[in-house]
């Protein structure tokens, strides 16, 4: 795990594993309200199929580090597009999207990308729905763009729309995708031993809400946490799980909430 640096901006540090918990702070995981084209994607979150995913499944091996990392409080506001694109992956016509990182980050905008695609194109990821299909492109045209950015510039992003992300959380507005760079490289203690699974959950939640989905609760203890779930906020007796969907092609999800 690299040690981000930004020369002017003020910083925090953070040891990965640490125990202090992050109260409410998944209060501001949110969606602006769905734009038609997403209402139209959006299924019902009191589905029937029962959920059995793995939390073991990660594609990613644990990525524990005993050394601190630095997290800039913010940054430029600009950000640098990954170049190149992807195959189409799942079915029906593709959202296009884009991988921004914010500028003066030691991020690899293409390592990102490449990271977003793996994401998107898992098959316990949302084109197990049948429908959702995604595509990378590099400009024209985007359904929705990744942007991993700095805390004071994911607060900017989605303040303007009203949420209040207090430099610790994620969210989606409009087509934007803000993923806070705090939560990129930390993760949260739950997943401090196991940071790309993480990032696994940050992109399907947040994606999950641009393609219409709402936040559910633990279905039972024992059980795989949805990732709609806000788990930041505390597992409720669910175990970890960062796909939508599990191993069958069930949707993992919950109880409807707020």
């Amino acid at each position: 795990m690299s040690v981000l640096g930004v020369a002017g901006f003020a910083a925090v540090a953070w040891m990965p594993g640490g125990t202090e918990e992050l109260s409410n702070e998944a209060g501001a995981i949110a969606s602006a309200e769905p734009s038609p084209e997403r209402s139209r994607r959006s299924p019902s979150a009191g589905s029937t199929r029962s959920p059995s995913a793995s939390p073991s499944t990660s594609p990613n091996k644990p990525s524990p580090s005993s050394s601190p990392v630095t997290i800039p409080e913010t940054g430029p506001g600009t950000f640098t597009t990954a170049s190149g694109g992807s195959g189409k992956v799942g079915k029906g016509v593709p959202l296009r999207y884009r991988v921004d990182v914010e500028k003066g980050l030691s991020l690899s905008a293409a390592d990102v990308a490449e990271q977003v695609e793996r994401i998107l194109a898992d098959p316990r990821g949302w084109t197990a729905d049948g429908d959702s299909a995604f595509q990378r492109v590099a400009g024209g045209h985007t359904d929705f763009v990744v942007k991993v950015a700095t805390p004071g510039t994911v607060d900017d992003i989605c303040g303007a729309a009203g949420l209040n992300t207090r430099g610790e959380v994620n969210c989606n507005v409009g087509r934007n995708v803000m993923v806070n760079l705090k939560r990129w490289e930390l993760a949260t203690p739950v997943y401090a031993k196991d940071v790309k699974a993480y990032r696994a959950l940050i992109i399907n939640h947040e994606v999950g809400h641009f393609l219409g989905h709402g936040h559910v609760g633990c279905p039972g203890k024992g059980r795989p946490a949805p990732a709609m779930m806000q788990q930041i906020k505390g597992m409720n007796g669910c175990v970890p799980n960062v796909w939508p969907y599990d191993t069958k092609g069930r949707l993992v999800t919950g109880p409807a909430v707020p």
